[in-house]
């Protein structure tokens, strides 16, 4: 039996080539013998490794025209009584771990147009401490996202945890494409 990295497809197709060939391409290979059946193995191919991750909503920031984060979401839900009293008091618990231990860019204090990411080498506690708020959010049946890029934008500010990307305040949105079918 193959092993479980390798998909193996045997097909015949349509109009094979006159002579046997050999064919390379990233993660597969196909041979096709003189009867004109091609064999290909394919390699599964890994999950890209990402350098940052965000949690953020729908709801699009005013300043930056970018998705909200998750602590301007449950803040949003805090300030506007959605959350019972205990729940609320749990996310300024939270809050309140993450203003201890993860340092407050300046261009957040200042209200510039950033959009903040942790960096998933050094995320694995702040993703454990960040999950009750994720729980919050499921809670009050506001839709998320764990979002994770390469490609944040021009880095701002960085440090141990995080970086700030700066936002362009442009929102593309395009037309429908025509159908593919």
């Amino acid at each position: 039996m193959a092993p479980p990295s390798m998909i193996k497809a045997l097909f015949m197709p349509p109009y094979p080539p006159r002579r046997p060939f050999r064919l390379k391409a990233a993660g597969s290979s196909c041979i096709m013998g003189e009867t004109g059946k091609v064999r290909c193995e394919v390699k599964k191919m890994g999950m890209p490794e990402f350098k940052y991750v965000r949690i953020q909503g729908k709801p699009l920031a005013r300043n930056t025209m970018h998705a909200k984060g998750i602590f301007s979401i449950c803040w949003q839900l805090v300030q506007q009584d959605v959350m019972e009293q205990e729940d609320a008091e749990l996310f300024r618990e939270i809050d309140g771990w993450f203003a201890d231990n993860l340092p407050y860019p300046p261009q957040c204090r200042n209200q510039e147009p950033v959009v903040c990411w942790f960096k998933t080498e050094n995320a694995d506690e702040m993703l454990k401490m960040i999950r009750p708020a994720m729980w919050l959010l499921e809670r009050y049946h506001h839709p998320f996202f764990v979002v994770y890029t390469n490609t944040p934008g021009e880095i701002v500010y960085e440090d141990q945890y995080q970086i700030a990307a700066r936002a362009d305040g442009f929102l593309q949105i395009d037309d429908l494409q025509p159908s593919w079918s």
